[in-house]
């Protein structure tokens, strides 16, 4: 009998919804990735195989802006610069990839963010 992990489960849930879901030119799949410390989001589109845009707490301005709270008020950060850059390249509308992991807590702050800056997701 195998052992499922909660990684293992992740990534399996994440290649079920990647079967269906896909990124186009106009409607870019904005794929986010959480750690223990980190959370980082990459639009992508998947027809032309390309990063349009991406932001992450690992980012240098990041590290410039002083965010008072915890994770979540990260993930919020995250949300409004990746909001920021998208609306830089023409990009209104994305198609929301949570990675397999559920869409509570840092993952729906950071998504909650996106579309309070004005990203329809």
């Amino acid at each position: 009998m195998a052992v499922h992990t909660r990684r293992a489960s992740r990534i399996a849930k994440h290649k079920r919804v990647r079967k269906k879901v896909n990124g186009t030119p106009e409607r870019p799949r904005m794929s986010v990735f959480r750690s223990a410390r980190h959370i980082s989001v990459q639009v992508i589109d998947d027809v032309n195989q390309t990063t349009i845009a991406s932001a992450s707490t690992l980012h240098r301005n990041f590290r410039e802006v002083k965010i008072e709270g915890g994770k979540r008020e990260a993930a919020a950060w995250v949300g409004e610069e990746i909001a920021r850059r998208m609306k830089e390249k023409g990009v209104e509308t994305a198609v929301f990839d949570r990675g397999g992991f559920q869409f509570h807590g840092r993952i729906k702050s950071l998504a909650e963010a996106a579309r309070k800056a004005g990203i329809k997701i």
